[in-house]
């Protein structure tokens, strides 16, 4: 059975991205105030609050989509384990 291992290195691949754009995210979120400037003054703080929020809306798909892609492999992932698990005790 190729299929098995071949799946479990897929997972772990999108394991990987899904963390790493998790701890990308996190760091871009670091900075954010959770402020409004209504003063004029504060433009160069606002313009750098909205650079912040216009990366973390940048990623935020790839997120969900690799979130996804995780999830739909780990149910596979367990279905096979089933499936061969049941077929063992089938024999």
């Amino acid at each position: 059975m190729t299929f098995y291992p071949v799946m479990l290195s897929i997972w772990g691949v999108l394991a990987v991205v899904v963390a790493a754009l998790f701890l990308y995210r996190t760091s871009l979120t670091r900075d954010e105030d959770d402020q409004i400037y209504l003063d004029d003054a504060f433009q160069h703080e606002k313009a750098a609050q909205e650079a912040i929020i216009a990366k973390v809306n940048k990623i935020e798909p790839a997120l969900r989509i690799s979130l996804w892609a995780a999830g739909t492999v780990t149910v596979l992932l367990v279905v096979v384990y089933f499936w061969s698990l049941i077929a063992e005790f089938v024999k």
